[in-house]
């Protein structure tokens, strides 16, 4: 899942991106009101995290931009207004949840993670055919095994799980789940399924992850996929 953190203060902004890059999600940083409605724009986010004492707008102008959009992530501001009446407005003006500063990171993750859940219209158990991810205890099973993914390993299942039967473009997968741009160098995208493919699908006969010819990969369960692209073979991983 991809967070954008809206903070003009870089210590905050490093603390509050080592911290949500550690639990597992894709950051960007604004350092200004202009800069996050231009990210807002061009990039679907899960969540963001607001501040409102911004050096070019107030962030309610960046909140009222954000809810004007047809479907808004959920947002949690954090802000050193922790007045009533500042708590009270911003909430009126469409945020999701309010949070002062100074905080407790353990709060905050808390509180992102339960935003989250709220925004998210499928369960936390996915399951296709018998993988199964538990995206809060961060486990994955097939059958009776228990599979060790790494932390982006994981951030691409669960992103496939819960777009099954969707094709999903390498630009598409390194949006949601890395926290920086690539330019172009979306063939990370190709190790990553290649890694995955090793142990999710090379030791079963039936296959879970399909490549999808000149677009990328989805992920579903084989007697889902008769007539449908071509899958499991670690061979068809570049495309």
């Amino acid at each position: 899942m991809r967070i954008l953190v809206v903070e003009d203060e870089r210590r905050i902004a490093d603390f509050l991106g080592r911290g949500l890059q550690g639990a597992g999600y894709a950051i960007d940083v604004a350092p200004d009101g202009a800069t996050a409605i231009q990210f807002t724009h061009d990039t679907d986010y899960d969540l963001v995290i607001l501040d409102l004492m911004l050096p070019d707008m107030d962030g309610l102008k960046v909140l009222e931009r954000i809810r004007g959009r047809p479907s808004g992530p959920p947002v949690l501001i954090l802000s050193a207004r922790g007045q009533l009446d500042d708590r009270v407005k911003g909430l009126e003006n469409g945020a999701d949840d309010y949070m002062t500063k100074p905080f407790a990171f353990v709060e905050l993750l808390a509180r992102v993670r339960a935003l989250l859940r709220r925004g998210q219209p499928t369960p936390e158990r996915l399951q296709v055919g018998d993988l199964v991810v538990d995206s809060l205890r961060r486990k994955v099973t097939r059958g009776a095994e228990t599979i060790d993914l790494a932390p982006k390993e994981f951030g691409i299942l669960e992103y496939m799980m819960r777009n099954k039967g969707r094709p999903l473009s390498r630009t598409m997968i390194v949006e949601h789940v890395w926290d920086m741009d690539y330019d172009g160098l979306t063939n990370i995208v190709d190790v990553y399924i290649r890694h995955l493919r090793s142990k999710i699908d090379d030791r079963y006969p039936e296959k879970l992850i399909h490549t999808v010819r000149g677009i990328g990969y989805m992920i579903e369960a084989p007697e889902k996929s008769a007539n449908k692209p071509e899958s499991g073979n670690p061979m068809h991983a570049a495309g």
